[in-house]
């Protein structure tokens, strides 16, 4: 009798235990209501983003950028994929690390550094077929919480420049847009360099309200950590320019001492030396010999020039930093082949992201942003300062974008992204404020919110090639190319369909078929002719969006060396932009029966 006592007394205390915990979440999270909901907000998208990549393959960078960082991170070989810095890619490849991937032997692999890293990409992943499944979960895996650290970066920007209600609104909207979404999981720099420069520019504004030694390293931290994340961060740099020069001359006006300014601007300057070099493993070898020949077979002019700065500035940063900043300088000269609205150029067009922005964007989330983009204006110009702090973000980021000759996604235009969110959050805690007609006001913020609920949903899980309503009168493919409508990662359903359909070999242009369907099993043929090569006929015919486009068609030249006209190129795949496909995949595939 005693011991059942003692055990109904032990269980009553572990009831009240558990009552108590709850009674102390409760608290918790009616103290904290705010930050709880940005929480379930953020966690219902990471089951999202989950989601998408249990149904979706490997994108034609990924194929390229995950054996880079896995090279990057065990053998420091950091001219690989060299138009991309190394720490994403590392930081990706950490799961590698226990599945222990077959590695390519040393010396295997020579020449410059593009040749190294199709021809590392080639034999990584045929040796490693029995971990395939493993590498594209974890590696992706390891981009979900960068993502989640946006939001929560969303969150704490918004809130301290607008209020809690606002900064949640700013993370609803950031968690239900489809570009984000798509993205969000992507083995690539893009979403990373959104978090990068949204975090320079809220650290920059923590450094200004108490401008402190510490403070000063912590802005030198996040500015070398943005610039090894991707190479167009180099932005910060005249950022910080800018502020020290009006910080030496405006320092009597401000009260400020010069000497203090130097004081801070060296350790802004050291920090980012320190990340820099940290990235590379404080490595600064000399370039490698066909890396040179490469330097002097696309820059003969000024070779010297080339030779000498990365000489020079190999003694404060690593060589293979400088020297892909080079090869980015190099791609942005001379451009790359896109389409937009019908037409094609090689160099772009200064309005091709507004446009492509206009298109890719939930409609709801257009209207709303174009609206809250008007209203910061008017709020800054009747003297609201904290809109300062999203309009000058954005608009830099904005003038870059629109210079640059590489139109080839709207991910390059992420980061602006960040500063619409917040806005467009602000713009409805606003109108929540609103005392006059306020059930149509909320009634307002339920319906663009529940708009773009349903939007993520319809294009679940096919978010990379998602566009709005304004993209209804042509095919997606007529309006934009490149990754905005194909970039691989449906190959995995094609190949499925092609094997219940008794094939193993198709012959295509797809975006990265020529890696990932051998994955699972089809043997692709490229179908453009190529002299010596016999292209098979085979009973299918698959075409990616882009190429239907035709921007991103490339024909080589023949046994005499003759190319083909730009319009015979563009339009070699005509014939099949008027064919009824049997079978589409993601919205970014399209598989014709060319025979019986």
């Amino acid at each position: 009798m005693e011991v059942a006592l003692k055990k109904q007394e032990a269980r009553a205390t572990i009831w009240d235990d558990i009552v108590h915990a709850f009674a102390v979440i409760r608290q918790l999270i009616a103290a904290r209501k705010a930050e709880a909901v940005c929480a379930a907000l953020l966690l219902v998208m990471a089951a999202n983003l989950f989601a998408v990549i249990s149904r979706k393959s490997l994108t034609n960078d990924e194929i390229v950028h995950i054996p880079a960082g896995y090279y990057h991170l065990v053998a420091g070989k950091f001219q690989l994929n060299n138009e991309h810095p190394p720490l994403v890619k590392m930081w990706a490849a950490l799961p590698l690390l226990f599945i222990q991937p077959n590695e390519v032997p040393a010396g295997e692999v020579t020449g410059n550094y593009s040749e190294e890293t199709w021809k590392y990409m080639e034999l990584f992943w045929p040796s490693n077929r029995e971990h395939l499944e493993a590498i594209f979960f974890w590696t992706r895996a390891m981009m979900v919480p960068i993502t989640l650290g946006l939001g929560l970066l969303l969150f704490l920007y918004a809130r301290d420049l607008f209020g809690a209600r606002a900064a949640v609104l700013a993370v609803a909207l950031y968690t239900l847009e489809p570009t984000v979404l798509g993205h969000g999981h992507i083995v690539h720099t893009d979403l990373p360099a959104t978090l990068s420069f949204l975090l320079f520019f809220f650290v920059l504004r923590f450094y200004l309200k108490a401008r402190t030694p510490r403070r000063a390293l912590l802005l030198g931290l996040a500015s070398g950590v943005a610039l090894i994340i991707k190479f167009s961060m180099i932005i910060v740099l005249p950022v910080l320019a800018l502020l020290a020069i009006a910080g030496f001359i405006f320092a009597p006006r401000w009260q400020e001492n010069r000497k203090r300014i130097a004081l801070h601007l060296a350790i802004v300057v050291c920090a980012i030396i320190l990340v820099v070099n940290a990235a590379y493993y404080f490595r600064s070898p000399p370039i490698l010999a066909a890396d040179v020949k490469w330097v002097q077979t696309q820059s003969p002019s000024s070779f010297n020039n080339w030779m000498t700065f990365f000489q020079v500035g190999s003694k404060v940063v690593p060589t293979y930093w400088l020297f892909g900043q080079y090869n980015v300088m190099l791609h942005n000269r001379d451009g790359h082949a896109t389409s937009l609205l019908g037409q094609y150029s090689q160099k772009g067009w200064w309005y091709y992201f507004p446009v492509a922005f206009a298109l890719k964007t939930s409609l709801p989330f257009l209207i709303l942003a174009a609206v809250a983009l008007g209203w910061a204006l008017w709020a800054l110009w009747k003297r609201d300062w904290r809109f300062l702090w999203l309009i000058i973000p954005f608009a830099i980021y904005a003038a870059m974008s629109m210079s640059s000759n590489i139109n080839i996604g709207i991910r390059h235009f992420l980061p602006a992204y960040s500063f619409l969110f917040i806005a467009t959050g602000a713009f409805l805690d606003r109108l929540l404020r609103v005392k006059y007609a306020r059930h149509l006001t909320i009634a307002i913020v339920v319906l663009m919110l529940s708009w773009m609920s349903v939007e993520m949903l319809r294009a679940f899980p096919n978010y990379i090639p998602y566009m709005n309503q304004l993209a209804s009168n042509h095919p997606h493919w007529w309006y934009l190319s490149d990754s905005n409508v194909e970039w691989g990662d449906d190959a995995r359903d094609l190949a499925d369909y092609l094997h219940a359909h008794g094939e193993s070999e198709v012959r295509g242009a797809l975006s990265g078929g020529w890696g990932t369907l051998q994955f699972y099993g089809i043997r692709y043929h490229e179908i453009f002719p190529k002299p010596g090569r016999v292209i098979p006929e085979t009973r299918y015919v698959a075409i990616g969006a882009s190429f239907l486009n035709g921007s991103t068609i490339a024909i080589p030249a023949d046994e005499h060396g003759n190319l083909v006209s730009e319009e015979e190129r563009i339009n070699y795949l005509a014939a099949y932009r008027t064919r009824v496909p049997e079978a589409t995949f993601g919205n970014s595939i399209f598989l014709y029966r060319v025979k019986d």
